[in-house]
């Protein structure tokens, strides 16, 4: 019984830790329900706040005066995703998420649509 009791919690711990060391690459992965919830930003001030701008993408004129409710929603959430996950700054998350969106659409990271009967003129 012992030896059984404490195989179980050897295993357990074992599979808890593996589970912690490895969180950010399958919590991704669960449905948004399994997530904390966290609000996206709903105006330009606040996406300011939250990072989302540079010096190649300054937003600070939209601030004051602006009714419209900030950065696109979905892109935005996938822009702070890329730089949470992979650690990098605004503007490299914003060259990630446009190369995603060229890929699902046929077009190479060069900018150049990926169709073999393409004719191009330089």
């Amino acid at each position: 019984m012992g030896v059984i009791f404490y195989s179980l919690s050897l295993l357990a711990l074992v599979a808890g830790t593996v589970l912690y060391l490895t969180r950010h690459s399958w919590l991704d992965r669960l449905p948004s329900s399994f997530h904390k919830y966290t609000p996206l930003p709903t105006s330009f001030r606040e996406d300011v706040e939250a990072g989302l701008h540079s010096a190649d993408f300054d937003m600070t004129s939209n601030i004051e005066g602006d009714s419209r409710t900030g950065l696109e929603g979905p892109a935005k959430k996938r822009v702070m995703q890329i730089m949470k996950n992979r650690n990098v700054n605004f503007d490299e998350a914003r060259r990630l998420y446009m190369e995603e969106g060229f890929g699902k659409s046929g077009i190479g990271k060069d900018g150049l649509p990926r169709d073999p009967k393409l004719a191009t003129f330089s």
